[in-house]
């Protein structure tokens, strides 16, 4: 809504791009003392409050280096975060929300995305060069969001203090000069040092950085927040700058976050769960093993298997944690080749092939179900130097890479004999390079989504939403014929997908359920604990924005957005 109270306008699906450029929105920027500070939650309760406070808002991050995507509104790619809160916004996610993208390809290079698009293969030190380049795309991305929304919520990387990254910076304060914003600085206390990474961030900016400064948090505490008063107050004095909110630690708040953070912790909190003495965890449902590849991507399509309960899931790094496992998932990966050469050195392919003898099922998704092939070729050099390599021979398939990209979000459909039903869809979507062919039947049926869809609009949809019945997407929310996707195996016991998402629907966990032994009466219960997936999401962003509207000062924010409420300065 306008401050006339009129609809803005924008483009399908609440995308930007079309937005008549009225009056230009304001921007408010959350930076973080580091990595993992908890910007991504604290923005994605941001625009989840000004949406329930009745402003138009989107979520924007100048650079983000994720290997978790999803295909936005007008093709191309974002990052996962910048997802989940265009979703809590009540948006379709747009290129413009993260203009550029780095998917790591390796520990010292990364595929360069702009607006949505790969536009180089780089190495660290030449992309350190390169990317101050990119400062007029950033730029224009948040003018159009400026020009369609009435409040621009903007997510800094790493900290502004990491000095020897200033001179090209494209995402923390050269960004919050472009937008003229005011930055809220977030610090993470559960790590410890909290008060020192304070000072010491505002200590090592430069002056006109730091007068951008207009407050901080002190976030994930554990306790009584009155004891960190002496504290808080020392901080205020030290930088004239005060303390908008001490935010708890909050568990399992059920909203997506940065990729590789949020895995490591949680296989943390999974490590954390009794075990039986193979090291499965407790319980009644059948094991499955996720492979943890080493540049492991998109590892969020599992995450309804474990809130399930119907699973014991276990990330699995080494062959021997492979023992008993009903189910082997082989997740995506940014670098297929790589990826399968570093499972042959662990010694996965053996055990590989002694666990497809005893009739184990193995699942490939993405660059796994490549890897479970016969071949992969690269003609054109895409992943590497090597032209051809063997696959796992799982699978009657073989994969040859090419540079196009398809990036593309679609209803998936089970097919009948296959893992999953005709009953069984969800709202899935692909991020892959090369196609992959072969003499197996279809694991699935993908109906293409064009952006004007019925059932894909604002409101539903960005992270694979089935509407909130909890019900399949409607056969009507296509925009051309379907097209069989994906491999099984002629015993039934291996299949591969480039789906994504492919487990947000409970219609495709209840089925891997039946699958593998699930008693239906679990199912049955476990279906009507969980809900619809949208809302459960729903009720995730609102419990974050309670909390944030709880613990910090939001009167405050809102005057430092520009936005006061009425009768307030602003």
């Amino acid at each position: 809504m306008t401050s006339s109270g009129q609809p803005q306008a924008t483009a399908i699906g609440g995308s930007p791009r079309a937005a008549e450029a009225r009056n230009q929105g304001t921007c408010l920027m959350v930076q973080g003392t580091g990595s993992s500070a908890g910007k991504s939650l604290l923005v994605t309760g941001l625009v989840r409050l000004f949406r329930q406070d009745g402003f138009t808002v989107a979520p924007f991050k100048g650079q983000n280096m994720s290997l978790n995507s999803y295909p936005a509104v007008e093709g191309g790619e974002i990052g996962r975060a910048q997802v989940a809160q265009a979703e809590a916004a009540g948006l379709r996610p747009s290129v413009d929300m993260n203009p550029v993208l780095l998917k790591p390809t390796t520990d010292v290079g990364a595929q360069v995305i702009v607006h949505g698009l790969p536009i180089a293969q780089m190495g660290a030190r030449e992309y350190h060069e390169f990317k101050g380049s990119l400062l007029p795309a950033v730029k224009e991305s948040l003018d159009r969001l400026r020009a369609a929304y009435q409040v621009v919520v903007i997510e800094g990387a790493g900290s502004p203090a990491e000095i020897n990254l200033r001179e090209h910076d494209i995402v923390n304060m050269a960004v919050a000069h472009l937008g003229d914003c005011p930055v809220v600085l977030v610090a993470d206390i559960d790590r410890g040092g909290v008060f020192a990474s304070i000072y010491g961030t505002w200590a090592l900016m430069d002056e006109p950085d730091r007068a951008r400064l207009a407050g901080f948090v002190i976030n994930k505490f554990r306790g009584d927040a009155s004891i960190l008063e002496p504290g808080i107050r020392e901080i205020e004095r030290r930088t004239g700058i005060p303390c908008l909110g001490v935010l708890p630690y909050l568990r399992d708040v059920g909203v997506a976050d940065e990729d590789s953070v949020s895995l490591d912790d949680a296989v943390e909190t999974q490590r954390r769960v009794p075990r039986d003495a193979e090291g499965w965890p407790l319980g009644e449902g059948p094991r499955v093993a996720i492979v943890r590849m080493p540049r492991v991507s998109n590892f969020t399509d599992f995450e309804p298997l474990v809130a399930s309960g119907l699973f014991r899931v276990r990330y699995v790094d080494q062959p021997s944690e492979l023992s008993q496992a009903d189910l082997v998932i082989l997740p995506g990966t940014k670098s297929t080749m790589a990826d399968l050469a570093v499972l042959r050195s662990r010694g996965f392919d053996s055990v590989f092939a002694q666990l497809r003898a005893t009739e184990t099922r193995f699942l490939g998704v993405c660059g796994g179900y490549q890897m479970l092939g016969e071949r992969i070729l690269d003609p054109e050099g895409v992943e590497g130097t090597e032209a051809e390599i063997q696959g796992l021979g799982l699978l009657a398939v073989t994969t040859t890479f090419s540079a196009a990209k398809v990036t593309e979000p679609a209803v998936a459909e089970g097919v009948e004999g296959s893992w999953f039903p005709p009953s069984a869809r969800t709202m899935a979507y692909e991020i892959h390079m090369g196609r992959t062919e072969g003499s197996e039947r279809p694991l699935f049926r993908l109906r293409p989504l064009s952006a004007d869809s019925p059932g894909v609009d604002a409101g539903a949809g960005s992270l694979g939403d089935n509407g909130p019945d909890g019900g399949a997407a409607s056969a009507g929310a296509d925009s051309g014929k379907s097209r069989a996707e994906g491999a099984v195996s002629a015993d039934g016991l291996i299949a591969g997908t480039y789906a994504h998402g492919l487990f947000d629907d409970f219609s495709t966990v209840a089925s891997l359920a039946r699958l593998l032994g699930v008693p239906e009466e679990t199912i049955e219960s476990a279906g009507k604990r969980l809900g619809s997936d949208h809302a459960r999401r729903e009720a995730a962003y609102d419990r974050l924005a309670d909390s944030l509207r709880a613990n910090l000062d939001w009167a405050r924010i809102r005057q430092l957005a520009g936005v006061a409420a009425e009768g307030e300065p602003s």
